[in-house]
């Protein structure tokens, strides 16, 4: 690179130099820059996830028992929370920005040499992944857990050759105009992973997907597992301390506790659990106690995450209606009939007519603001406009288009915040929440 970045937003810039406007489903590019690479991604086995909400949850558990178990991990997560850094990490740390800067100077040798991707340059995110794979393959990973960015058929994460493990976790409607009009159709372009003679877990939801699930699997020559028909759940607890159930799966039984919170994460740890169980026959390291620990030790920020537990301050990264459904159950099941003041924004492409509606249910205020800096973000009066359509009352709904002011609004109330919407804003109230946790006394 002609000027050596000096911070990972600066490297993410030169990224976007690099990259073509805009997402672009397709293997053509990707397969022909990690060609050029010495195709890294056939060095090291990997877990690949799919779906539409709650593949995060399910890379961080599955990453973290992995770990607990003695292997060398990758995790290779988008979008960043708070910076680019984040996306890949190697036994659960962040690599330097050296390391990243390297492997972005050989992906810009490998596109100035050749003359078809100078015309027709990958992607942002395929380039982004194509660093992340030369990065596991140059630190000797032992396994990667590998979260597909959009879609699955076309993701630029379905370029892993060494594929040992699938996960498709819950699937709903969200990026109707890459992946299709209908729940069927985007469940097609995910369960297209699924390879020969590799463990498919599905989370089973929605069920009437599951026959759609066994046909992909029979066409593709993989093995298919269906959630709900190889475990039981049982004694569920969700609290502000986290989420413990009793899993049986296999004839055992197991006590599961984990950090992360929401009613929701019973079904992601559950798919994690299940999927390493299915692949301790190879990976052999994985033990009963590997699996407790790991659960108990995973991390994941910005998915139902307490900041502060009295009045309560929650930060959730739901950004469609079936996120913003698990988050409003995990509040009434934490929270009982409390109701917080949400403090929401989120993407203008995204159905938040729908999410609005349903926060009805778990909400006792609105306010709308943005995304600052983000030409993608909703305008709040917009929202505000929006969420009076779907049912709230007009003195319940208040515009504050400045996020830290719309923040000390809510706090006012002393009812408690959730912030909500989209991980884009999530990321920007986070880093905003923690320079300023003394003033808002968490």
């Amino acid at each position: 690179m002609n000027r050596k970045p000096r911070s990972f937003e600066e490297l993410e810039n030169a990224f976007s130099s690099l990259a073509s406007a805009g997402i672009r489903p397709g293997l053509d590019r990707i397969s022909r820059l990690m060609e050029k690479l010495g195709n890294p991604e056939k060095d090291f086995p990997a877990v690949h996830i799919v779906g539409t909400n709650g593949k995060g949850s399910t890379a961080a558990i599955t990453d973290s028992i992995l770990r607990e178990s003695g292997y060398r991990t990758a995790l290779y997560t988008s979008p960043h929370l708070e910076s680019p850094d984040e996306r890949l990490l190697i036994d659960g740390s962040p690599l330097s920005l050296g390391e990243w800067t390297m492997a972005a100077d050989d992906i810009e040798k490998a596109l100035e040499a050749d003359v078809i991707l100078r015309a027709d340059p990958p992607t942002f995110f395929e380039l982004v992944t194509a660093a992340a794979f030369l990065l596991c393959s140059r630190n000797r990973v032992e396994i990667a857990v590998v979260e597909a960015g959009l879609g699955g058929r076309l993701d630029a994460t379905n370029l892993l050759s060494s594929v040992v493990l699938t996960f498709v976790t819950s699937i709903s409607m969200d990026h109707m105009d890459f992946l299709g009009d209908t729940i069927e159709k985007i469940a097609g372009e995910k369960f297209a992973v699924m390879r020969e003679g590799v463990p498919a877990f599905f989370s089973g939801r929605p069920s009437g997907l599951v026959p759609l699930f066994r046909k992909k699997a029979r066409d593709s020559g993989a093995f298919p597992h269906v959630l709900p028909e190889e475990i039981r759940v049982e004694n569920v607890s969700v609290s502000e301390k986290g989420t413990a159930f009793s899993l049986l799966c296999g004839g055992e039984r197991y006590q599961i506790r984990t950090p992360l919170h929401g009613s929701f994460q019973v079904e992601n740890c559950s798919l994690a659990v299940a999927g390493m169980l299915g692949i301790s026959g190879r990976f052999r390291r994985i033990s009963e106690e590997a699996l407790l620990r790991g659960t108990e030790k995973a991390r994941w920020p910005g998915r139902f995450e307490i900041l502060r537990a009295d009045p309560p301050l929650v930060l959730d990264g739901g950004h469609n209606p079936d996120g913003i459904m698990r988050l409003v159950e995990s509040l009434r099941a934490i929270y009982g009939e409390k109701k917080p003041t949400v403090v929401f924004a989120c993407m203008k492409d995204k159905d938040f007519p729908a999410g609005l509606s349903l926060l009805l249910n778990g909400a006792g205020r609105l306010i709308c603001t943005s995304v600052p800096g983000n030409p993608r973000s909703a305008d709040p009066y917009v929202l505000a406009q929006a969420a009076k359509n779907a049912g709230w009352k007009e003195d319940a709904v208040e515009v504050v288009p400045d996020p830290l002011d719309a923040l000390k609004a809510s706090e006012r109330t002393r009812q408690g915040t959730v912030c909500c919407g989209s991980l884009y804003f999530i990321g920007w109230m986070r880093t905003l929440i923690f320079s300023r946790r003394e003033e808002l006394h968490f």
